[in-house]
């Protein structure tokens, strides 16, 4: 028989033990939920609307299809063939959004109206930018809602949405469905921006013309930056004097700088006068 003074042992030890052993986890943290959700505190309300549009076109089961959401009004709409990728063959019977389509659809539901019709890079220089978050600085800066896009300054060929927690909303390649995925920060990833949904600051002018490029200096020697595709929205914040250029029929030696694409264009291709109204003297 056990004495009084052994069990009453046994009962202390076993308690203590109950008592110092580690707590199950109550659940997994965000980063690993699959859910397509907010993840993270500190994003405006209209983000945090983009994510939750986003996110339910997610739940819904829709498709990517290639060139889908690019109809005359945000929303989904039935892709076209990809001559490059095989896989998009059922595109053109799959009502979806490719990747820049679906951004056009959150942000058009968070703010009432169609903020970034177009393609991923046109998205990613918006003349909406609030910031933006050059690769090298990583996830740390970064709020749900912002858009992250990869390729280079001449060619962003994809982007997606972020939810937080290293997370991200995407309408990624002909067939799949949405997702949520990890963020890719290797390969090509380029950067990220935030958009602002309300008034714009700045100077705002538009392009003409088709495949008009920026250049990294005031030159039509240097780097080429970006080609605008066709009119354009632009935030110019300065102008100066600099290479005389002479296309479709005008001179000029006014260059403007925009600061959205960190590079210049040749005022000729700018709607107004020669030398911009309103528009201070470049600086530097």
């Amino acid at each position: 028989m056990l004495r009084r003074s052994s069990v009453l042992g046994t009962l202390i030890a076993l308690l203590a033990l109950l008592l110092c052993a580690p707590s199950a986890p109550a659940s997994a943290p965000a980063a690993a939920d699959g859910s397509c959700r907010v993840l993270a505190p500190g994003a405006s309300a209209a983000a945090e609307r983009a994510v939750a549009a986003a996110c339910e076109q997610v739940a819904a089961g829709i498709w990517y299809t290639w060139g889908g959401g690019h109809g005359p009004q945000p929303g989904a709409t039935y892709g076209q063939v990809d001559p490059t990728d095989p896989a998009s063959e059922h595109d053109p019977e799959r009502l979806g959004f490719d990747c820049s389509g679906l951004i056009r659809y959150a942000y058009a539901q968070a703010a009432g109206s169609d903020l970034l019709d177009g393609t991923a890079s046109a998205q990613y220089y918006t003349h909406r930018a609030a910031e933006r978050f050059t690769a090298d600085r990583g996830l740390a800066p970064l709020l749900p809602g912002d858009l992250l896009v990869w390729g280079t300054s001449q060619d962003l060929h994809h982007i997606a949405l972020y939810l937080g927690a290293g997370r991200m909303a995407e309408a990624r390649q002909s067939g799949t469905k949405l997702m949520v995925s990890d963020v890719r920060l290797g390969g090509d990833y380029y950067g990220a921006v935030r958009v602002n949904t309300g008034p714009v600051t700045g100077s705002l002018f538009r392009t003409w013309g088709t495949g008009v490029w920026t250049k990294a200096l005031p030159s039509t020697a240097a780097a080429r930056v970006y080609a605008f595709p066709g009119p354009t929205t632009i935030r110019v914040q300065c102008q100066k004097h600099a290479e005389t250029v002479t296309s479709d029929g005008y001179t000029n030696d006014a260059w403007s700088y925009l600061p959205d694409y960190r590079a210049w264009v040749t005022n000729i291709y700018i709607q107004g006068p020669a030398w911009l109204d309103g528009v201070p003297t470049c600086t530097f």
